[in-house]
Protein backbone atom coordinates (compact mmCIF):
# COMPACT_ATOMS: atom_id res chain seq x y z
CA UNK A 1 0.00 0.00 0.00
CA UNK A 2 3.03 1.98 1.04
CA UNK A 3 4.54 1.91 -2.15
CA UNK A 4 1.29 2.49 -4.23
CA UNK A 5 0.69 5.68 -2.42
CA UNK A 6 4.67 6.88 -2.96
CA UNK A 7 4.33 5.88 -6.50
CA UNK A 8 1.36 7.66 -7.45
CA UNK A 9 2.08 11.12 -5.46
CA UNK A 10 5.55 11.01 -7.39
CA UNK A 11 3.40 10.30 -10.64
CA UNK A 12 1.35 13.63 -9.77
CA UNK A 13 4.02 15.07 -8.76
CA UNK A 14 5.88 14.73 -12.10
CA UNK A 15 2.70 15.45 -13.99
CA UNK A 16 2.48 18.97 -12.21
CA UNK A 17 6.48 19.79 -12.52
CA UNK A 18 6.18 18.94 -16.55
CA UNK A 19 2.76 20.63 -16.77
CA UNK A 20 4.13 23.71 -15.11
CA UNK A 21 7.66 23.61 -17.47
CA UNK A 22 5.28 23.29 -20.49
CA UNK A 23 3.06 26.22 -19.66
CA UNK A 24 6.00 28.27 -18.82
CA UNK A 25 7.94 27.34 -22.36
CA UNK A 26 4.79 28.62 -24.10
CA UNK A 27 4.91 32.39 -22.89
CA UNK A 28 8.93 32.32 -22.96
CA UNK A 29 8.44 34.01 -26.64
CA UNK A 30 7.28 37.17 -24.83
CA UNK A 31 10.05 37.55 -22.85
CA UNK A 32 12.62 37.15 -25.80
CA UNK A 33 11.20 39.59 -27.95
CA UNK A 34 12.16 42.01 -25.42
CA UNK A 35 15.53 41.47 -26.21
CA UNK A 36 15.69 42.74 -29.40
CA UNK A 37 17.92 44.46 -31.02
CA UNK A 38 19.87 41.71 -29.44
CA UNK A 39 20.75 38.07 -31.71
CA UNK A 40 20.07 34.99 -31.02
CA UNK A 41 23.98 34.08 -31.31
CA UNK A 42 24.78 36.61 -28.38
CA UNK A 43 21.56 35.40 -26.13
CA UNK A 44 22.05 31.93 -26.15
CA UNK A 45 25.61 32.49 -25.09
CA UNK A 46 24.39 34.62 -22.44
CA UNK A 47 21.89 32.07 -21.29
CA UNK A 48 24.16 29.40 -20.97
CA UNK A 49 26.48 31.72 -18.61
CA UNK A 50 23.61 33.03 -16.29
CA UNK A 51 21.79 29.47 -16.19
CA UNK A 52 25.34 28.16 -14.56
CA UNK A 53 25.34 31.46 -12.23
CA UNK A 54 21.97 30.20 -11.06
CA UNK A 55 22.54 26.69 -10.95
CA UNK A 56 25.87 26.99 -8.76
CA UNK A 57 23.50 29.03 -6.17
CA UNK A 58 21.12 26.33 -6.36
CA UNK A 59 23.76 23.93 -5.78
CA UNK A 60 25.54 25.77 -2.92
CA UNK A 61 21.71 26.21 -1.54
CA UNK A 62 20.82 22.51 -1.86
CA UNK A 63 21.02 19.89 1.35
CA UNK A 64 24.06 17.82 -0.34
CA UNK A 65 24.28 19.70 -3.07
CA UNK A 66 28.04 19.53 -3.99
CA UNK A 67 27.95 15.99 -2.53
CA UNK A 68 25.92 14.86 -5.62
CA UNK A 69 27.41 16.84 -8.21
CA UNK A 70 31.18 15.15 -6.94
CA UNK A 71 29.53 11.63 -6.97
CA UNK A 72 28.06 12.23 -10.72
CA UNK A 73 31.45 12.90 -11.80
CA UNK A 74 33.13 10.05 -11.00
CA UNK A 75 30.84 8.45 -13.42
CA UNK A 76 32.26 8.99 -16.95
CA UNK A 77 28.97 7.68 -18.39
CA UNK A 78 26.60 10.43 -16.25
CA UNK A 79 29.17 12.61 -17.55
CA UNK A 80 28.93 11.93 -21.36
CA UNK A 81 24.76 11.79 -20.89
CA UNK A 82 25.06 15.51 -19.67
CA UNK A 83 27.43 16.48 -22.50
CA UNK A 84 25.14 14.80 -24.88
CA UNK A 85 22.41 16.55 -23.22
CA UNK A 86 23.64 19.80 -22.83
CA UNK A 87 24.52 20.19 -27.15
CA UNK A 88 21.24 18.90 -27.87
CA UNK A 89 19.82 21.60 -25.33
CA UNK A 90 22.04 24.56 -26.94
CA UNK A 91 20.88 23.53 -30.57
CA UNK A 92 17.27 23.66 -29.33
CA UNK A 93 18.08 27.35 -27.93
CA UNK A 94 19.64 28.58 -31.27
CA UNK A 95 17.08 27.35 -33.60
CA UNK A 96 13.53 28.54 -30.58
CA UNK A 97 15.32 32.40 -30.41
CA UNK A 98 16.16 32.33 -34.55
CA UNK A 99 12.40 31.36 -35.13
CA UNK A 100 11.13 33.62 -31.95
CA UNK A 101 13.05 36.87 -33.12
CA UNK A 102 12.67 36.34 -36.47
CA UNK A 103 8.84 36.57 -35.68
CA UNK A 104 8.33 32.94 -37.08
CA UNK A 105 6.49 31.84 -33.32
CA UNK A 106 4.20 29.69 -35.56
CA UNK A 107 7.08 27.82 -36.57
CA UNK A 108 8.08 27.71 -33.29
CA UNK A 109 4.85 25.90 -32.29
CA UNK A 110 4.97 23.83 -34.96
CA UNK A 111 8.07 22.44 -34.11
CA UNK A 112 6.65 21.46 -30.51
CA UNK A 113 3.64 20.06 -32.51
CA UNK A 114 5.65 17.99 -33.70
CA UNK A 115 7.71 17.18 -30.57
CA UNK A 116 5.07 15.42 -28.60
CA UNK A 117 5.19 13.01 -31.29
CA UNK A 118 9.17 11.99 -31.74
CA UNK A 119 9.06 11.58 -27.89
CA UNK A 120 6.07 9.37 -28.05
CA UNK A 121 7.90 7.11 -30.66
CA UNK A 122 11.14 7.53 -28.76
CA UNK A 123 8.85 6.08 -25.76
CA UNK A 124 7.87 2.82 -27.33
CA UNK A 125 10.77 1.56 -29.88
CA UNK A 126 13.57 2.82 -27.17
CA UNK A 127 12.14 2.63 -23.85
CA UNK A 128 9.88 0.16 -24.73
CA UNK A 129 7.22 1.41 -23.32
CA UNK A 130 3.16 0.55 -24.33
CA UNK A 131 0.78 2.18 -25.73
CA UNK A 132 -2.91 1.75 -25.41
CA UNK A 133 -5.55 1.88 -28.02
CA UNK A 134 -6.41 4.74 -27.64
CA UNK A 135 -3.03 6.82 -26.98
CA UNK A 136 -2.54 4.97 -30.51
CA UNK A 137 -5.75 7.00 -31.93
CA UNK A 138 -4.50 10.18 -30.61
CA UNK A 139 -0.65 9.89 -31.62
CA UNK A 140 -2.06 8.97 -35.04
CA UNK A 141 -4.88 12.42 -34.72
CA UNK A 142 -2.01 14.52 -33.75
CA UNK A 143 0.24 13.32 -36.56
CA UNK A 144 -2.36 14.22 -39.07
CA UNK A 145 -2.18 17.38 -37.84
CA UNK A 146 1.46 17.68 -38.41
CA UNK A 147 0.80 17.21 -41.86
CA UNK A 148 -2.10 19.27 -42.42
CA UNK A 149 0.41 22.19 -40.86
CA UNK A 150 2.97 20.89 -42.73
CA UNK A 151 1.38 21.18 -46.08
CA UNK A 152 0.00 24.55 -45.25
CA UNK A 153 3.28 25.65 -44.66
CA UNK A 154 4.22 24.81 -48.12
CA UNK A 155 7.95 23.99 -47.57
CA UNK A 156 10.60 21.92 -45.38
CA UNK A 157 9.93 23.92 -42.21
CA UNK A 158 13.72 23.49 -40.72
CA UNK A 159 13.22 25.51 -37.89
CA UNK A 160 10.49 23.45 -36.21
CA UNK A 161 12.54 20.13 -37.39
CA UNK A 162 15.31 21.26 -35.51
CA UNK A 163 12.99 22.01 -32.75
CA UNK A 164 11.21 18.65 -32.49
CA UNK A 165 13.95 16.31 -32.57
CA UNK A 166 16.81 18.17 -30.55
CA UNK A 167 14.14 18.35 -27.55
CA UNK A 168 12.52 14.90 -28.41
CA UNK A 169 16.17 13.10 -28.12
CA UNK A 170 17.24 15.57 -24.93
CA UNK A 171 14.42 14.20 -23.38
CA UNK A 172 15.31 10.75 -23.99
CA UNK A 173 18.98 11.66 -22.50
CA UNK A 174 17.22 13.07 -19.70
CA UNK A 175 15.50 10.05 -19.19
CA UNK A 176 18.30 7.66 -19.49
CA UNK A 177 19.94 9.63 -16.68
CA UNK A 178 17.06 8.99 -14.56
CA UNK A 179 17.33 9.22 -10.72
CA UNK A 180 21.04 9.21 -10.83
CA UNK A 181 21.19 12.51 -11.87
CA UNK A 182 19.10 15.07 -9.98
CA UNK A 183 17.54 18.19 -11.78
CA UNK A 184 20.02 20.60 -10.20
CA UNK A 185 22.89 18.87 -10.44
CA UNK A 186 22.18 17.75 -14.10
CA UNK A 187 21.68 21.46 -15.22
CA UNK A 188 24.83 22.69 -14.12
CA UNK A 189 26.77 19.94 -15.64
CA UNK A 190 24.80 20.59 -18.72
CA UNK A 191 26.01 24.21 -18.78
CA UNK A 192 29.56 23.74 -17.75
CA UNK A 193 29.67 21.51 -20.41
CA UNK A 194 28.82 24.35 -23.01
CA UNK A 195 30.53 27.25 -21.18
CA UNK A 196 33.50 27.14 -22.83
CA UNK A 197 31.37 27.55 -26.70
CA UNK A 198 29.45 30.83 -25.37
CA UNK A 199 32.52 32.19 -24.36
CA UNK A 200 33.81 31.54 -27.65
CA UNK A 201 30.51 32.62 -29.25
CA UNK A 202 30.35 36.29 -27.11
CA UNK A 203 33.99 36.39 -29.03
CA UNK A 204 32.49 36.17 -32.23
CA UNK A 205 29.35 37.98 -31.98
CA UNK A 206 31.52 40.76 -30.32
CA UNK A 207 34.49 40.85 -33.45
CA UNK A 208 31.62 40.69 -35.72
CA UNK A 209 28.57 42.29 -35.38
CA UNK A 210 29.08 43.70 -32.02
CA UNK A 211 27.35 42.65 -28.19
CA UNK A 212 24.18 44.30 -26.79
CA UNK A 213 24.59 43.21 -23.67
CA UNK A 214 25.67 46.62 -21.16
CA UNK A 215 24.98 49.00 -24.23
CA UNK A 216 21.57 49.44 -24.37
CA UNK A 217 20.86 50.50 -20.91
CA UNK A 218 20.72 49.02 -17.09
CA UNK A 219 16.51 47.85 -17.86
CA UNK A 220 17.92 45.45 -21.38
CA UNK A 221 21.09 44.57 -19.24
CA UNK A 222 18.26 42.75 -16.15
CA UNK A 223 16.59 41.43 -18.59
CA UNK A 224 19.56 39.60 -20.21
CA UNK A 225 20.80 38.85 -17.45
CA UNK A 226 17.02 37.26 -16.57
CA UNK A 227 17.51 34.74 -19.27
CA UNK A 228 19.46 32.66 -16.32
CA UNK A 229 16.11 32.44 -14.32
CA UNK A 230 13.90 31.72 -17.93
CA UNK A 231 15.90 29.09 -18.81
CA UNK A 232 16.93 27.60 -16.19
CA UNK A 233 13.31 27.28 -14.13
CA UNK A 234 11.36 25.40 -16.51
CA UNK A 235 14.30 23.43 -17.52
CA UNK A 236 14.90 21.77 -13.94
CA UNK A 237 10.69 21.80 -13.65
CA UNK A 238 10.84 19.48 -16.74
CA UNK A 239 13.63 17.39 -15.25
CA UNK A 240 12.20 16.76 -12.14
CA UNK A 241 8.75 16.04 -13.95
CA UNK A 242 10.59 13.82 -16.80
CA UNK A 243 12.13 11.31 -14.45
CA UNK A 244 8.68 10.75 -12.66
CA UNK A 245 5.97 10.20 -15.73
CA UNK A 246 6.60 7.76 -18.71
CA UNK A 247 8.19 9.19 -21.52
CA UNK A 248 4.62 8.89 -24.09
CA UNK A 249 2.89 10.78 -21.62
CA UNK A 250 5.46 13.64 -21.47
CA UNK A 251 5.20 14.09 -25.22
CA UNK A 252 1.53 13.91 -25.23
CA UNK A 253 1.60 16.98 -22.38
CA UNK A 254 4.26 18.79 -24.42
CA UNK A 255 1.18 19.65 -26.89
CA UNK A 256 0.15 22.54 -23.69
CA UNK A 257 3.37 24.63 -25.35
CA UNK A 258 2.54 24.94 -28.72
CA UNK A 259 -1.09 25.83 -27.55
CA UNK A 260 0.47 28.44 -25.86
CA UNK A 261 2.73 29.36 -29.25
CA UNK A 262 -0.17 29.16 -31.69
CA UNK A 263 -2.03 31.40 -29.47
CA UNK A 264 0.84 34.17 -29.14
CA UNK A 265 1.57 33.88 -32.73
CA UNK A 266 -1.93 34.07 -33.60
CA UNK A 267 -3.16 36.84 -31.77
CA UNK A 268 -0.48 38.97 -30.17
CA UNK A 269 2.26 39.11 -32.76
CA UNK A 270 -0.85 38.52 -35.70
CA UNK A 271 1.56 36.27 -37.88
CA UNK A 272 -0.35 35.02 -41.09
CA UNK A 273 -3.04 31.77 -39.79
CA UNK A 274 -4.60 29.91 -43.20
CA UNK A 275 -7.48 27.83 -42.66
CA UNK A 276 -5.51 24.54 -42.85
CA UNK A 277 -3.64 25.77 -39.54
CA UNK A 278 -6.50 25.95 -37.69
CA UNK A 279 -7.38 22.45 -39.48
CA UNK A 280 -4.28 21.43 -37.70
CA UNK A 281 -5.26 23.05 -34.88
CA UNK A 282 -8.07 21.77 -34.03
CA UNK A 283 -7.29 18.15 -34.46
CA UNK A 284 -3.95 19.17 -31.85
CA UNK A 285 -7.38 19.60 -29.37
CA UNK A 286 -8.96 16.45 -30.85
CA UNK A 287 -5.68 14.27 -29.60
CA UNK A 288 -5.69 16.20 -26.48
CA UNK A 289 -9.18 15.42 -25.76
CA UNK A 290 -8.64 11.60 -26.79
CA UNK A 291 -5.26 11.11 -24.62
CA UNK A 292 -7.14 12.57 -21.87
CA UNK A 293 -10.23 10.41 -22.09
CA UNK A 294 -7.66 7.26 -22.25
CA UNK A 295 -5.87 8.77 -18.62
CA UNK A 296 -9.42 8.64 -16.70
CA UNK A 297 -10.53 5.81 -17.98
CA UNK A 298 -7.43 3.84 -17.36
CA UNK A 299 -7.44 5.90 -13.72
CA UNK A 300 -11.10 4.92 -12.93
CA UNK A 301 -10.30 0.91 -14.18
CA UNK A 302 -7.10 1.00 -11.79
CA UNK A 303 -9.27 2.86 -8.88
CA UNK A 304 -11.59 -0.03 -9.55
CA UNK A 305 -8.86 -3.39 -9.24
CA UNK A 306 -7.56 -1.79 -5.79
CA UNK A 307 -10.69 -1.55 -4.33
CA UNK A 308 -11.25 -5.33 -3.10
CA UNK A 309 -7.83 -4.81 -1.91
CA UNK A 310 -8.59 -1.89 0.67
CA UNK A 311 -11.55 -3.46 1.52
Amino acid sequence: MTETADAKREFRYGVGYTAAAYILWGFVPLYFLLLLPSGPWEIVALRVMFSLVLCLVLVSCTRRGWSKLRAITRQPRLMWLTALAGVLIVINWHAYLIGALSKNVLETSLGYFINPIVLVLLGVFVMRERLRPLQWVAVAIASLAVVVIVVAYGEVPWIALTLAFSFGLYGLVKKKLGPSVDAVSGLTLETVWLLPFAVIELIVVGATVGLTFGALGATHMLLMAGTGIVTAVPLLLFAAGSNRIPLTLTGIMQFVAPVLLFLIGAFVLHEPMPPERWVGFGLVWVAIAVFTADLMIAGHRDRRSIRPVLL
